[in-house]
């Protein structure tokens, strides 16, 4: 099996260009799984792929990563053979905010009788979740205020951390085993995200040797900046090749 992350957008919310942040775990070249939802991540997606997703994670509720999630409702429930194609995954502590950011309007169709939850398959979870038999740890990211933000990772071939403050304690439990780390990174850290400098006080060489950069907040100008300092840094459209993940470890579930 050939595994790769191609990422659909790699900046700020303020951002066009460049994207919302979100990735798709492609296997095989087929989506398995896409990683957050921002303003044009759906359009992105359908452009690429030529389909809705199957399956989608979400790390957190900002808007630059769920603002489309309003249009996937809407392209899933008014195409009656796409109602609930689409598993939903996120940690348990978000489904409150989920709830009151995207569906807790009344009257979620003009028409009503309609749920937002109708649409999909929503999946709760807490340490991870099972996708086609591969288990993904979900582990806590450093955003704001705690139990808001989720990274993602697929134990031997990548973590993905979301929007967060350095992590080091946390990415030597769940990627310790050579794993590619895509990581917010901009210039300048701030509450949200992490800067070029706090990442090199943070983390040792054997972490940042496995670091992909994304959501440079300040556009491709960081990005190059980012470069010039030695860096890998994505940018969207590109599609990076992924250590094969270890076998499923049928005891985690």
């Amino acid at each position: 099996m050939n595994w790769h992350l191609h990422f659909l957008g790699v900046g700020g919310g303020h951002t066009v260009k460049s994207g919302s942040p979100a990735a798709v775990l492609e296997c095989d070249g087929q989506p398995f799984l896409l990683i957050d939802c921002g303003p044009d991540i759906l359009d992105r997606y359908q452009s690429a792929y030529h389909s809705l997703p199957r399956a989608l994670y979400i790390t957190h509720t900002h808007m630059d990563h769920v603002g489309a999630m309003e249009a996937l409702f809407s392209r899933l429930w008014f195409d009656e053979a796409r109602h609930c194609t689409t598993r939903l995954f996120c940690h348990a502590a978000l489904v409150p905010w989920l709830q009151t950011r995207l569906a807790d309007y009344p009257g979620v169709v003009a028409e009503g009788g309609v749920n937002y939850w109708d649409a999909f398959q929503l999946v709760p979870c807490s340490r991870g979740f099972w996708l086609d038999r591969w288990w993904f740890d979900v582990f806590a990211s450093r955003h704001h205020r705690p139990q808001t933000s989720f990274g993602l990772a697929l134990a031997g071939s990548f973590a993905f951390t979301g929007d967060t403050r350095p992590i080091p304690e946390v990415l030597r439990h769940v990627a310790g085993n050579g794993e590619l780390i895509a990581h917010d990174c901009s210039l300048h850290g701030n509450p949200s995200h992490s800067g070029i400098d706090d990442i090199e006080r943070e983390y040792d060489v054997s972490i940042r040797k496995r670091l992909l950069l994304y959501h440079y907040c300040h556009g491709e100008d960081d990005g190059t900046r980012l470069t010039a300092r030695g860096y890998r840094v994505a940018k969207a459209g590109l599609r990076i090749t992924l250590p094969p993940p270890l076998s499923v470890r049928m005891d985690a579930g």
